[in-house]
């Protein structure tokens, strides 16, 4: 038996890393993802916390502690290649809180909760049909690290 250097194919993210490779997944159980054909962009995951006053009638500067963070809408747009929009369609706009998963290139995940809806975006002369899963986001993203040596 051949022995294989795994590590070889270990992504190096040193100097940076490219989007090439990020995969959006969605499951019922979150043990299970179904990945989504033709991702083609994804958008900022994450959330700034609001900033609640604290300022009182003593101080010269207003003062602010962070508050709860607001998750948002994401909106991940989609190469449209007929079968990744038909297994999602009979789910769309259905209300139940499906679980996401975005990974990236070097093991990077970001996952979170919620229900979608599909946009079919407009058409052109000489461009992509493509669409817009919207997901509103009702718990996370929660970032797992990519595995040690990635």
């Amino acid at each position: 038996m051949k022995k294989m250097n795994l590590q070889r194919f270990a992504v190096d993210t040193s100097a940076g890393m490219a989007a090439t490779g990020i995969k959006l997944g969605w499951s019922t159980d979150g043990t299970t993802f179904t990945d989504v054909a033709g991702v083609q962009t994804t958008p900022d995951i994450g959330a700034a916390p609001d900033s609640i006053d604290v300022t009182s009638l003593s101080d010269t500067k207003r003062k602010s502690v962070p508050g709860l963070a607001a998750a948002a809408t994401l909106a991940f747009n989609v190469v449209y290649r007929g079968a990744n929009f038909g297994t999602l369609i009979e789910k769309d706009g259905d209300g139940i809180q499906y679980k996401w998963q975005v990974t990236y290139p070097d093991g990077l995940k970001s996952t979170f909760t919620g229900s979608f809806t599909l946009i079919l975006q407009n058409a052109a002369v000489n461009g992509a049909i493509t669409f817009t899963i919207s997901i509103v986001v009702s718990d996370g993203p929660d970032f797992t690290a990519a595995p040690t040596g990635a």
